[in-house]
């Protein structure tokens, strides 16, 4: 008698299971979409990567081929992007924590972000290729370099600087929780930089799209290169001066950008609001309905159970047995010192034979070249400072206005990180038709480009500062009824200031890169240049001529070194005493 019932019931019980399981299954399946669709496109590379070698890829200008290219320029820029990631976190780290290497590597990373992209593309695309000589691999590879050395140096600065920043009170907390290297890095030092990290990793992504046109489309000597992607779609179309193709190119490089905004940004912007260094929670978080799609998921905490968390447990078990073995290690090895001398013996020969060989190459440079590239440099020097000036006059106010607000911010970001990812080489021949009508030709038009590549990262930086500031300290400044000007004064511009240089010393690296395609370019079968370095720099890699291409570089890095010491390094150590965050 009583089995009747609980048959009865057990249908509407299992009629109630099933839209809960196909309702989670729904919720899963965007991310398995997008876990297949990221397997198929690193699949779909790797075959183009094996395939023969081919030094020019025919460009079709079908829109119907832009998905394709669409695809590979993605993949070029994610990968690069990785690396530059990792590089910047174990170079900012080493930078940060040893005195000795800090007087040398940072003005050596000043120095690399200021060397134009194609100063690297000599020596790093005939590397490359002579490495993989028959396979498509090796041009990959070097494009994903050159993309690299755009990328990287802003974010290496950014945790730097956060590194250098960290209040006195958590490396007291971190000594007396006895926490070694690894949990130091994982539960204070990358959580305080996460939004540094955050905002300066999109200006690198922002960046990578700037100098995509001259990563996948170069001329190398008589030895044109070519790579199928959006960047030689973009060229191909302007010298072809076919005005349509140009339109759909860059209506795909937005339509791209808008999704990784959507799908990724948006989501890492809300998610490393938990780490603002505060005591008082602010009202305004960002949302993002991905992050809280993410959240709900069954599969991705499951999958963090199962694979991360076991080993990020054996990394930090490797690190503390690693740390707790050190002493008795330095120990035992005492024949590590005649192995260290070995490879610094062995690094200094190497670099003298480099020294001797670049001797020999500068000395080819004739008198009037050399008069020429002094007068270049003066040229680009001016220009550098006055793209700065003008950036930092609008970037600063607008990127405190829309970090200080968050819900601005969620409006704003997503516009300017369209904008800042459109590469300026696309609408540049407008731009100087339009100021040779006006007046002052690529003089000026030079300043244009290079102020449209460059104060993104001013503009990202201080949005992140501003974001960062606590929301106690805003809420003290509305209790005591600040002024504007005094809540600058005493509030604004101290929170800011360690990102402020951060973004005012890779505008001005990038700047000095931007040169290249700021003061000369090809368009419609024409050339356009004006006196400057990066002029003089894209014209010797254009005919080959290496030796003016080498004294045009160590001039540039002579005037970057000479600014990093006079002005950087002394605005750093203010920003990393004066301005630090701490009670």
């Amino acid at each position: 008698m009583k089995s009747v019932p609980q048959q009865e019931s057990s249908k509407p019980l299992a009629w109630g299971i099933f839209p809960s399981a196909l309702s989670s299954a729904v919720k899963e399946l965007p991310i398995f979409l997008a876990a297949f669709s990221v397997f198929y496109a690193f699949l779909a590379v790797a075959r183009y990567w094996s395939t023969p070698f081919a030094a020019e890829a025919e460009i079709s200008l079908r829109p119907s081929a832009l998905p394709k290219y669409a695809m590979f320029s993605l993949m070029r820029i994610t990968i690069s992007y990785v690396i530059a990631l990792l590089f910047s976190i174990g170079y900012g780290y080493i930078a940060a924590y040893n005195k000795r290497a800090e007087k040398l590597m940072i003005p050596l990373l000043d120095t690399l972000q200021s060397i134009p992209v194609l100063s690297f593309l000599p020596g790093v695309m005939l590397a490359m290729v002579a490495l993989f000589p028959r396979r498509q691999v090796g041009i990959e590879l070097g494009s994903i370099l050159l993309i690299f050395s755009g990328q990287a140096w802003n974010i290496a600065f950014s945790f730097y600087s956060s590194l250098k920043s960290i209040p006195r009170e958590m490396h007291e907390v971190a000594e007396v929780y006895d926490w070694n290297r690894w949990q130091k890095l994982m539960q204070m030092e990358l959580p305080f930089a996460a939004i540094g990290l955050v905002w300066n990793s999109m200006i690198s992504v922002a960046a990578a799209w700037f100098y995509l046109i001259a990563c996948e489309m170069f001329t190398l000597g008589k030895q044109g290169f070519r790579l199928p992607g959006l960047g030689s779609y973009l060229q191909t179309a302007a010298n072809a001066a076919d005005t349509r193709a140009i339109a759909w190119g860059l209506a795909a490089m937005i339509g791209v950008i808008v999704v990784l905004d959507q799908l990724i940004w948006r989501p890492v912007i809300a998610w490393v609001e938990k780490f603002k260094f505060e005591q008082t929670e602010s009202s305004q978080m960002v949302r993002s309905p991905i992050l809280e799609l993410l959240r709900t998921s069954r599969i991705l905490p499951y999958i963090g159970r199962r694979i991360v968390d076991p080993a990020r447990e054996r990394a930090a078990l490797h690190v503390a047995r690693t740390a707790g073995r050190e002493p008795e290690t330095h120990r035992r090895r005492g024949g590590s010192r005649a192995i260290n001398f070995l490879l610094a013996a062995t690094t200094l020969v190497a670099l003298a034979w480099g020294v001797v060989k670049m001797s020999e190459l500068a000395l080819a440079v004739r008198g009037s070249e050399l008069r020429g590239i002094l007068v270049g440099g003066a040229a680009t020097f001016l220009r550098v400072e006055v793209t700065l000036l003008l950036a930092a006059a609008w970037a600063v106010p607008a990127g405190v206005l829309i970090g200080m607000n968050a819900r601005r911010a969620a409006v704003v970001q997503p516009i300017v990180q369209v904008v800042a990812s459109v590469p300026a080489t696309a609408l540049f021949p407008i731009i100087v038709l339009l100021l040779t009508r006006v007046g002052g030709g690529l003089a000026v038009g030079s300043i244009v480009l290079m102020l449209l590549g460059t104060q993104w990262y001013i503009l990202f930086n201080v949005i992140a500062g501003a974001m960062a500031l606590p929301t106690d300290l805003r809420e003290v400044c509305d209790i005591s009824r600040f002024g504007r000007a005094e809540r600058w004064r005493e509030l604004i511009l101290p929170g800011i200031f360690p990102y402020l240089i951060t973004g005012c010393i890779t505008a001005s690296g990038g700047a000095w890169n931007a040169s290249i395609l700021a003061e000369y370019f090809h368009v419609s079968g024409q050339t356009f240049s004006t006196t400057g370095l990066g002029a003089l720099i894209s014209e010797a890699a254009d005919k080959g001529n290496y030796p003016v291409l080498l004294v045009a570089t160590m001039l540039m890095a002579v005037i970057v070194l000479t600014i990093n010491r006079l002005v950087w390094r002394r605005l750093y150590a203010v920003a990393s005493t004066r301005f630090r965050l701490e009670t």
